[in-house]
């Protein structure tokens, strides 16, 4: 079926409406800003924006305007910018929990090395206890009773 002059100029109008909303970041629910987006909006079936179909050129048009956005540093799709922000600080939070897990291995570590110096320490001190007391002459003494009132 062939369009009438008419009807594409209206249908080219809708379609510029839609890329000029798309491309100044109004993105709609589930959509991208992309020409399977740019087609649902303006009511126009998809394969018409393709090869030697009539709107081929408008979504020439499109990925040029949409190049040219990004070109300068713009994003007219938000989440786009959104997901760039969250993998950068998943990085950031990635090497933050490398480090606490390399501080955690060294103080669990420390820890495994302190409880055996103190128990190598209270071996040597219990040995030396024993080995006193079995040639030892001295005599244990008992130990003071607290008073409560004046010395006499």
């Amino acid at each position: 079926m062939r369009l009438s002059a008419e009807h594409r100029a209206r249908n080219e109008t809708r379609i510029r409406a839609a890329m000029d909303r798309l491309l100044a970041g109004d993105i709609p629910p589930g959509g991208s800003c992309d020409v399977k987006t740019l087609a649902r909006e303006s009511g126009i079936d998809r394969t018409a924006f393709y090869g030697t179909r009539p709107y081929a050129h408008l979504r020439t048009e499109f990925e040029t305007r949409l190049t040219t956005l990004r070109d300068t540093g713009q994003t007219p799709d938000p989440r786009i910018t959104q997901i760039t922000r969250l993998k950068q600080h998943v990085g950031v939070l990635q090497q933050r929990l490398d480090a606490r897990d390399t501080t955690i291995t060294q103080l669990t570590a420390f820890k495994t090395q302190a409880l055996s110096r103190l128990t190598a320490q209270h071996d040597e001190i219990t040995r030396l206890r024993t080995a006193l007391d079995a040639t030892s002459t001295v005599r244990h003494l008992r130990p003071r009773v607290a008073t409560t009132g004046p010395c006499t």
